[in-house]
This record gives structure tokens, C-alpha cells and sequence, in this order.
């Protein structure tokens, strides 16, 4: 990773780039964005499969940032803090966008002990070659699926099985209790699991 930086940039902490930042140094602030540039548009891609839209979502958010910096204490990672702003920004835009999941959602009648909250919700297995447009199918199902989740629930699946993040840290991203994270785990996982039914029965 270090070979993408000069020695100097390799030796610049976190902290003591948002300090930098926090004084009005934008170059600085370029070096935080370029650490995360990538798993950023990666994680706001798969809330809104689309690319333009997940560039201008990640742009969006870094000058929210940029605006917002003097405000991080330092409490948290800075990715946390910046995340917390792209999941702002990005179920903000998807329910203006009127995204919303079909159906009816689970209602609380549901017992949490009819699934291991543990358990990964999709299927994980290497694609054989003569199995990868079943394979490519099967993707395609599975982010049709999430498409059809609301924006609050696409985003704790994505943070818990994509981004594999820990309930505390979804929390504080989305500025929630741990436990209505469990929640929209749960009803998002059984949705999935209901859509994806027929996947499930064949592996």
C-alpha cells in the first residue's frame, strides 16, 4: 500500500492529517479522501447500482466532510465519522429518489429466534468456470433482491456482510442503537431470505 505514497504521505498519521485538515489544509484533506476513495464509492455503488450516481454521492459527501471538519473530535476513527456522512447523504438521496422496498415489510410479531442473527445472509461459494453464469445469475438475484429493501435496511446488510462492520460501529455510522441495528439486520436478512427462497433450497 505504501508504494502509492511518497515516504512522507506513508508517515502522515490519521490524526495528524485532520489536524491539517481542521487548519484549512485541502491537501491534507485530499490525502484522507484518497485513503478511502475507493471503499467509499465501493460501499454508496452497492446502495445504488449505479456509477455515475455513486461518484457523485461519494463527491457529495467529501465536500460535506470538507465543510463539516472542524466538527470531528477525533471520538471515532475518521472513517467512521466520514461514513456516518455518506450514509447520510446516500439514503437521503434514495428516498428522494422514492426507493422503497417492496412488499410489506416483516412486522414485529416476527420472533428473532426463527433465524441465527449470525448467520451471512447470501451463499458464499468460488465459482466453478462452467458455473459462472449460473454464478452471474445468481448476483443478479441477489442485488435485485437488496434493490427491493429500504434505504435503512440496504444499509445495515451492506455494512454487516459487505463492509463487515460490528453492530457498535453500524450504530454509531448510522447514529442508532445497536439494537434497532439488530432489528433492521433481521428483517432485512429475513426479506432477502424469503426473496431468495429457491436459491437457498439449491445449495
Amino acid at each position: 500500500m505504501h508504494t502509492e505514497a511518497t515516504p512522507v504521505e506513508a508517515d502522515v498519521s490519521e490524526l495528524d492529517l485532520v489536524k491539517q485538515s481542521q487548519a484549512g489544509n485541502t491537501e491534507a484533506f485530499d490525502q484522507l479522501v484518497s485513503r478511502y476513495r475507493t471503499r467509499v464509492f465501493g460501499m454508496i455503488y452497492n446502495m445504488v447500482h449505479n456509477e455515475q450516481d455513486a461518484w457523485d454521492l461519494a463527491q457529495d459527501s467529501f465536500v460535506k466532510a470538507w465543510k463539516s471538519i472542524e466538527r470531528f473530535r477525533g471520538q471515532s476513527s475518521f472513517y467512521t465519522w466520514i461514513y456516518r456522512i455518506i450514509m447520510n447523504v446516500t439514503i437521503d438521496w434514495l428516498r428522494k429518489k422514492q426507493v422503497k422496498g417492496a412488499g410489506a415489510e416483516f412486522d414485529d410479531a416476527i420472533q428473532l429466534k426463527e433465524i441465527n442473527p449470525a448467520s451471512r445472509t447470501v451463499p458464499k461459494a468460488d465459482p466453478l468456470p462452467h458455473e459462472r453464469m449460473e454464478q452471474r445469475e445468481i448476483r443478479q438475484r441477489i442485488d435485485a433482491a437488496i434493490a427491493q429493501l429500504t434505504p435503512e435496511h440496504r444499509a445495515v446488510i451492506l455494512m454487516k456482510e459487505i463492509e463487515d462492520m460490528q453492530y457498535h460501529e453500524i450504530a454509531e455510522s448510522l447514529e442508532c442503537s445497536i439494537g434497532t441495528v439488530m432489528s433492521r439486520l433481521f428483517y432485512a436478512r429475513k426479506k432477502l431470505q424469503n426473496l431468495l427462497r429457491d436459491i437457498y433450497e439449491n445449495v
